[in-house]
């Protein structure tokens, strides 16, 4: 089966740039995509300075629902919204005041990636930060969810002057020239041996993402910064073994969404007995069930069970612009504009406009759009 891969790389093109992200393109371009991807053959997508952050999300999502192995090698720079205090990978055209609109929200690459298993999802990654976001990193961690496995570095605001080089990056791609992929693990090593002084006082990351504990950043006065390592858990266990992420996972690929939706609708019910009806672990598996009928044709099946979650999470009290809800709202809004039975969309439409009220989302004219189509809806007898 061939794999895919999504070589990403992004920064401002104004005074906000901190990293020449582009300029690693044409050397991990003249690798092999059999050896980027470490499969017999795979197809490569490459990303250059986009400008719009649903751009992105799209060729993200086509990636992540692609069969077979997915590595995503990305470049760029984090930033938070001022909001929120969320991460934020700069696109082309952000600036300070416009980032949430115009950079993409790290959550969306995490949503995206997390009904793939660890054994075939991958990120490669080299961001730079600024003195605000790499705190934040220094006390939460970068969350790229439990099932993706993670190498790369998050590097610090640079002391000197001009754009700071993609090192990491660029010693993957010479070390993939050669024409053999080595296991991750050894590959983000054999980099970092090339390029030490690039990376002391790095976080450094390896292994199966999640939240990373706290962990000490900066040296103490006069001390050598040495590179930080966020430990993550021990490998997802191999489909069978008693993980549904990953057996639901291998359903997906088989097309056998029903199985798929099976296991999920079996460890949400086992969720509202344990915990509740609104709880997280309940509400984690309605969204799974969300997305399996995404990956099924079902949009209209989708679409109700993301309304759902969105009215789930704003009865709990949790904001209107809170990062979960944002993106309950957003895929029910996208799998409601995919339903081709006029009568299924009329009848979800206007819940959904309701919660478009209370929740506009980043995308301007978002509620304007569905009230433009159920007024369309209307028009057709």
């Amino acid at each position: 089966m061939p794999g895919t891969v999504l070589l990403l790389a992004a920064s401002p093109l104004g005074r906000g740039r901190l990293v020449d992200a582009a300029g690693v393109l044409p050397v991990l371009a003249a690798v092999a995509p059999a050896v980027l991807s470490g499969t017999d053959t795979a197809n490569v997508v490459e990303l250059a300075d986009p400008l719009e952050p649903q751009a992105v999300l799209t060729r993200l999502r086509a990636a992540a629902a692609a069969p077979g192995p997915l590595t995503v090698y990305l470049v760029g720079q984090l930033h938070l919204d001022r909001r929120q205090h969320q991460p934020h990978l700069a696109l082309a055209r952000t600036t300070p005041a416009t980032l949430r609109y115009t950079a993409l929200p790290w959550h969306w690459i995490r949503e995206e990636l997390r009904l793939r298993s660890a054994t075939d999802t991958a990120l490669v990654v080299d961001l730079h930060t600024d003195a605000e976001t790499w705190r934040h990193l220094a006390e939460r961690g970068l969350d790229a969810g439990r099932h993706t496995a993670v190498y790369g570095r998050v590097a610090p605001p640079g002391g000197r002057r001009g754009l700071a080089e993609p090192a990491y990056m660029k010693a993957v791609a010479t070390l993939l020239r050669s024409g053999h992929r080595p296991a991750l693990d050894v590959l983000h090593q054999q980099a970092l041996s090339r390029i030490p002084e690039e990376t002391a006082g790095n976080l450094l990351l390896s292994g199966t993402g999640g939240h990373a504990p706290a962990f000490p950043v900066f040296p103490a006065a006069g001390a050598a910064p040495a590179p930080v390592t966020i430990p993550f858990p021990a490998p997802v266990p191999a489909p069978g073994t008693g993980d549904p992420h990953a057996d639901i996972s291998v359903a997906v690929r088989a097309g056998r969404h029903g199985d798929a939706d099976g296991i999920a609708a079996r460890y949400e019910a086992d969720a509202v007995r344990a915990h509740g009806p609104g709880s997280e672990q309940t509400l984690h598996w309605t969204e799974v069930r969300a997305d399996l009928a995404m990956f099924a044709g079902d949009p209209a099946r989708s679409c109700r069970a993301w309304l759902a979650v969105a009215g789930a999470r704003l009865a709990a009290g949790q904001a209107v612009d809170a990062p979960a809800v944002e993106a309950a709202v957003d895929r029910a809004h996208h799998q409601w504009a995919r339903i081709d039975d006029t009568a299924r969309a009329r009848e979800l439409g206007p819940a959904l406009a309701e919660l478009r009220l209370r929740v506009p989302g980043r995308r301007r004219g978002a509620l304007e759009n569905v009230q433009r189509q159920l007024r369309q809806l209307q028009d057709v007898r």
